[in-house]
């Protein structure tokens, strides 16, 4: 098993069960034991296709005379590995593409089409991956930026067209690795003289206190200063979003939607773990995520438990000063990430907006008066965003929004984060 066999396989596994990428892939690198080399490029192939793959279909259907609707699953995993090494990685030679491409649709028990995968790849090649680009101006810049015409249709609607092209061209990879410094153990200055003793390289991020942006990412889990609990791997806007909810020391503060943590840490760390997070979600396996990393940065103000955010538990009903509602959502913040999510059929979606209402308002009950309570996703879509808390606020009244919602969008203000909504909601009267 090489790396290109191994991508292919983890890709024919995606179409067959939509599965998440990063559980898909993860164990097929963890048998394989590959080489750093061989596992990085495994990855940059298989993510490459997720993230290319209407780039690379419009590619192939130019030089396939079979429709490519037509073509055997495994043949055309084949060709979109080897279209992807000739458009996007030059380190490879094309004839070192073509030839491998050929492999690995043989060692997917496609003999047969060993002829046309090497002839197309060919003349793909002879002619430096010349592709006309469609005539129409919508499926121009679904083929270019590689996101379906139904998505850019919604945020040309929603924000307009320059905006919906700055979100595009946010949504390619790869996305940069930030870390949240533990407070109650370091400072970014300590911590960045770590790393760098450790062999990583990392800068401070302007803007964002006690934010590290790693310039020498990979293998985190492997570093003394990891197991020693001195940062957590978390995106700017997550960062944020947990800054927004101010907690002070001594505060209760409830995370409804915790897993796998990184702003139960945040928050943690923000209270300089003098209080009390709970954390709660809806899966035990999940759940221990939670408890393990809060072991492991030693913040004892955390506790974990299971907890469904749609049932209400009067049991909790004004026991916190602050509380993060961090819905499920669609996720089309984070396409870099998980680039799998922007081929999900938008009507898939509908019933979202109703199920992250009901959590809201579930969450709301949690909050003491003169309390504060942030809604978020990591979705642009206002449907999930803006048009919940326009339909909360309308039904609390007892609710204010004290500050403009924001969006956080790729390269605004300087920051190279994920899409990300934040609400800030606040409960009238005194503590």
């Amino acid at each position: 098993m090489n790396p290109r066999q191994t991508a292919a396989l983890a890709l024919l596994e995606m179409d067959r069960r939509e599965g998440y990428s990063n559980l898909t892939l993860e164990p097929r690198l963890q048998r394989a034991g590959f080489s750093p080399q061989d596992r990085a490029f495994c990855s940059a192939l298989f993510y490459g296709v997720l993230e290319r793959r209407i780039t690379l279909d419009w590619a192939i259907a130019h030089y396939s005379r079979t429709p490519i609707q037509k073509l055997e699953p495994e043949v055309l995993a084949a060709l979109r590995l080897g279209v992807l090494q000739l458009m996007e990685f030059p380190s490879v030679p094309p004839a070192a593409a073509v030839s491998q491409s050929v492999e690995v649709v043989r060692g997917l028990g496609k003999e047969k089409a060993a002829g046309f995968v090497n002839g197309l790849l060919r003349a793909m090649a002879r002619n430096r991956c010349a592709v006309p680009p469609p005539k129409d101006k919508l499926t121009a810049l679904s083929v270019e930026h590689s996101v379906p015409a139904p998505l850019i249709q919604l945020w040309r609607k929603a924000y307009g067209h320059d905006t919906a092209l700055e979100i595009l061209r946010g949504s390619r990879g790869p996305a940069p690795t930030f870390l949240r410094v533990n407070t109650t153990k370091t400072t970014p200055a300590a911590l960045m003289a770590r790393l760098l003793a450790e062999g990583r390289e990392s800068r401070a991020v302007p803007g964002v206190e006690n934010a590290l942006e790693l310039m020498t990412p990979g293998g985190l889990a492997e570093l003394s200063s990891f197991r020693e609990g001195l940062f957590h791997v978390q995106d700017l806007s997550s960062q944020l979003c947990a800054a927004a909810l101010a907690p002070e020391p001594g505060m209760a503060v409830l995370d409804l939607c915790a897993a796998p943590g990184g702003k139960t840490f945040t928050v943690a760390e923000l209270l300089g773990d003098r209080g009390r997070v709970l954390a709660r979600d809806l899966h035990p396996h999940r759940v221990k995520l939670v408890e393990e990393g809060a072991a492991r940065l030693g913040l004892a103000s955390v506790t974990a438990e299971t907890g469904d955010a749609l049932c209400r538990d009067p049991a909790l009903e004004g026991k916190f000063d602050r509380v993060l509602c961090d819905v499920v959502c669609s996720g089309f913040g984070t396409l870099r990430r998980k680039p799998e999510i922007r081929y999900k059929p938008l009507d898939s979606l509908d019933g979202l907006p109703e199920v992250q209402y009901n959590i809201l308002e579930n969450a709301s009950h949690y909050l003491k008066r003169g309390g504060r309570l942030v809604y978020s996703t990591c979705t642009l879509s206002p449907a999930e965003n803006e048009e919940v808390v326009a339909r909360f606020l309308g039904s609390h009244p007892e609710f204010s929004a004290p500050v403009p919602a924001k969006t956080y969008i790729h390269g605004r203000e300087g920051l190279d984060c994920d899409g990300f909504f934040a609400a800030v909601l606040e409960k009238e009267g005194e503590p």
